[in-house]
C-alpha cells in the first residue's frame, strides 16, 4: 500500500503503534491504543460503535482511509468528532479510466461485434453498423459525484452529448459542466450508453428497474461500476433477453459474485468482470500516497483536501 517514500517519511514524523487493529484484538491492546491520535486504514476497516471508539481510542483525532467509500464505517467516527479522510479521489481515477474505455468501445459496438466475428465477419460488420460510434453519440451518466464528474471531464476529448441524472445537480452547475440534466426514464430512453455512478445509499437500492431497462434503445449499453444492489437484476435480465442487441457490462453485481444459476452467466450480451474498475495492483499505491500527503498537511496544520464531512455522506458513492 505505502511506497518507500512514505515509509521513510512516516518513520521520521510519526511514532507508530506496530499493530493492525480489528474488532477481535482492540480490547487486548486497549492500553497501547489509549494515546493514539492518528490512524491509518484501508479495505476491511473494522466497524466500531461510538461507545467502542470512546473506550478503545479516547485520544483519536483523525483517520486516514486509503480506499474509497467510507459509508459503512464513518458515521460513528464523525459523531465523536473524529475526522475522516478518504482516498476516494484517488480511487475515482481508475474507475473513471475504466468507464471511459468501456463507453468508447460500447459506442463502436465492440462487445457485440467481437463476439459475432467468430461466427461470421459479415455478421460482425453488420452488427457494428447498428452502433453510433463516438462522434455525436449520447451518453448517460447516473450520478455526478467524484467518479461521475471525473468521467464527464475525461469524455470532453470526445464530441458527445452527455445526459446526467443526479437530483443534487443544479441546472446552473449542469450548464457549467457542459451536460444536460435529465430524469432517469428519459435518459434511458435516449442514450446510446448509460453508466451508473450513483451514491451508495439506502434510497438508491433497486433504483434501476423495469421502467428504465425496458426503455433502452435496441443498441444501448448499460455499464455498472457502481453498486449491484442499485439494479433490479431480473428486470435487467428480461430487457437483455427480449432485445439481444442491448448489452450490459457489469463490474459489480448483487450478490457478488453472481449466483451460479444466474442467467447473467449465460446471456451472450452480458460481460461480467470481477469488480476491477477500482484500484488494483499498482493503482493501490496511489491511494496510500494520497493519504500520506494528507497526513503531512494535517501535521503542518494545513487544510485537508479529501476530508469527509457528515453532510457529504448523503451524496457520496
Amino acid at each position: 500500500m505505502f511506497d518507500q517514500a512514505f515509509h521513510d517519511w512516516s518513520k521520521a514524523n510519526l511514532e507508530w503503534v506496530p499493530l493492525v487493529i480489528d474488532r477481535d484484538n482492540a480490547e487486548a491492546h486497549r492500553d497501547a491504543l489509549r494515546d493514539v491520535e492518528v490512524a491509518f486504514s484501508t479495505w476491511g476497516m473494522p466497524l466500531f460503535t461510538e461507545e467502542e471508539l470512546e473506550s478503545y481510542f479516547p485520544s483519536l483525532r483523525i483517520v486516514f482511509y486509503a480506499a474509497g467509500t467510507v459509508q459503512a464505517f464513518a458515521r460513528p467516527f464523525l459523531a465523536r468528532s473524529i475526522r475522516v479522510v478518504s482516498a476516494w479521489a484517488a480511487n475515482a481515477i481508475p474507475v473513471a479510466e475504466y468507464t471511459v474505455a468501456q463507453i468508447v468501445l460500447a459506442n463502436k459496438g465492440f462487445y457485440q461485434a467481437s463476439r459475432h466475428y467468430k461466427q461470421s465477419f459479415g455478421t460482425a460488420r453488420e452488427t457494428s453498423e447498428r452502433y453510433p460510434g463516438n462522434f455525436g453519440a449520447r451518453v448517460g451518466i447516473l450520478g455526478a459525484g467524484m467518479i461521475g464528474r471525473n468521467v464527464i471531464e475525461r469524455l470532453r476529448a470526445y464530441e458527445l452529448t452527455i445526459d446526467v441524472f443526479d437530483p443534487f445537480l443544479s441546472e446552473e452547475r449542469a450548464s457549467e459542466m457542459g451536460v444536460v440534466k435529465a430524469e432517469l426514464v428519459e435518459l434511458f430512453a435516449r442514450c446510446d450508453t448509460i453508466s451508473n455512478h450513483l451514491a451508495n445509499l439506502p434510497a438508491t437500492v433497486g433504483i434501476l428497474h423495469k421502467e428504465h431497462f425496458d426503455r433502452m434503445l435496441p443498441h444501448a449499453t448499460f455499464i455498472n461500476t457502481g453498486r449491484g444492489a442499485q439494479v433490479v437484476e431480473e428486470d435487467l435480465i428480461r430487457a437483455l433477453r427480449e432485445v439481444p442487441t442491448r448489452t450490459a457490462l457489469l463490474d459489480v453485481t448483487h450478490p457478488e459474485p453472481v449466483r451460479e444459476d444466474s442467467e447473467l452467466l449465460r446471456l451472450d450480451n452480458v460481460v461480467l468482470t470481477p469488480h476491477i474498475a477500482g484500484s488494483i495492483s499498482r493503482e493501490v499505491a496511489r491511494m496510500g500516497r494520497y493519504m500520506a500527503e494528507e497526513c503531512g498537511r494535517y501535521l503542518k496544520g494545513e487544510p485537508l483536501r479529501y476530508e469527509v464531512k457528515v453532510e457529504m455522506l448523503e451524496t457520496m458513492a
